[in-house]
């Protein structure tokens, strides 16, 4: 093939940007098929899952808000796995650096130093872990890709156990505090309403009454029909006097029942109301006043007791199980690098890269004629 009197060959050897280009092609080809050191991928996929103590309520909201509470534990969980803390434990445990940077490993897919910076050694961590979220399936994918099958499996399990753990002891930590503050507030409220209740006892020793309200009640029945009855006596009395004189026997019995009667209203009106010693409309305000702090006391204590028990529910539900869909896999077959992937696209970026320069070195002669 020609292109104006030049062969694909000529133009190759003659023009650097293309003997550049098919250099590159030819080492970066070498590399990925014959250099590159082979890569086992262990793939496990789990899911969050909480145990079920209480049914919770049917409705749109409550499903939005749990779904909401999932995504954002499993987005927790996966930035755990993907910390310092976490490669700093897998280093520990599994030693992660020692692996890594075997010098049996190819220079560009090894760590090049096992005594590097710790940043540089997360860098390189993130690059063999791959943590990713399905929000539709609510699922966490995991991949790591190291230079072995078991080291591979090693730290996918590993990392399986320790993030479990860690969300366990994240919830349990903070229901345990819940449950503390609440407890406490429970032995204050239980306090308090044992002291209410004890003071309205006292108050009501030292009256002699157990509901003065009941007596006031009571006294008001008892003016009522004496006035009924008074009513009825001064009736009589305007009826006998309309044909009797006043000292009349019948007229002078009269007065004296109307006399007692009236007696006997102001002293029961007394009982109630007077203006000073402990009449009862006093005895029962003080009454109420007590009785509506001991329902206070008892509905806060009710309150705190239930907010208790709540707590203590959401505590245990908050306790986290790493399901796992798919365990660990040992790999059988290094899946990576993808050799002749990698070098097909390297292979066309780098002619594209060529052509764009090639044209531009073109125009720019052109322009210059």
């Amino acid at each position: 093939m020609k292109i104006k009197g030049l062969t694909i060959k000529s133009l190759i050897f003659r023009n650097p940007l293309w003997s550049l280009c098919v250099s590159s092609i030819f080492m970066v080809s070498i590399y990925w098929g014959f250099l590159a050191s082979d890569r086992y991928v262990s793939v496990s996929n789990v899911v969050l899952a909480s145990p079920q103590i209480a049914a919770p309520t049917l409705d749109f909201n409550s499903l939005l808000a749990g779904s909401t509470s999932n995504t954002a534990d499993m987005l927790l969980l996966r930035d755990y796995l993907l910390s310092v803390d976490m490669l700093k434990k897998v280093d520990e445990e599994l030693g992660f650096r020692s692996h890594y940077s075997n010098t049996d490993i190819d220079f560009f897919s090894r760590l090049y130093d096992r005594e590097t910076y710790l940043e540089e050694v997360h860098e390189y961590y993130l690059k063999r872990v791959s943590i990713v979220l399905d929000d539709y399936a609510q699922v966490l994918r995991i991949k790591v890709s190291a230079f072995s099958p078991k080291m591979a499996r090693d730290i996918t399990t590993f990392l399986l156990e320790k993030g479990e753990q860690h969300m366990n002891l994240m919830g349990q930590r903070l229901a345990e505090e819940q449950v503390s503050f609440l407890e406490k507030q429970v032995n204050e409220q239980n306090e308090r309403f044992a002291a209410t209740r004890q003071e309205l006892l006292n108050y009501q020793n030292k009256q002699g009454l157990v509901s003065p309200a009941g007596t006031v009640e009571s006294i008001n029945a008892v003016v009522a029909a004496l006035e009924a009855q008074l009513t009825d006596l001064k009736a009589k009395r305007s009826t006998l006097i309309s044909f009797q004189s006043n000292t009349s026997p019948e007229v002078v019995r009269i007065n004296t029942e109307i006399n007692s009667l009236q007696e006997q209203i102001e002293i029961e009106k007394s009982r109630m109301a007077q203006q000073s010693g402990d009449a009862l409309n006093t005895v029962s305000s003080e009454y109420q006043t007590l009785e509506l702090k001991v329902q206070f006391a008892q509905e806060s204590y009710s309150g705190a007791l239930a907010a208790l028990e709540n707590t203590r529910i959401e505590a245990a539900r908050k306790l986290k199980q790493v399901s796992v869909l798919q365990t660990p896999t040992l790999p059988e077959y290094p899946v990576e690098p993808e050799r002749l992937h990698n070098s097909l696209m390297f292979a066309v970026v780098a002619i594209f890269m060529a052509l764009i320069t090639h044209m531009l070195i073109l125009i720019i002669k052109e322009h210059r004629d």
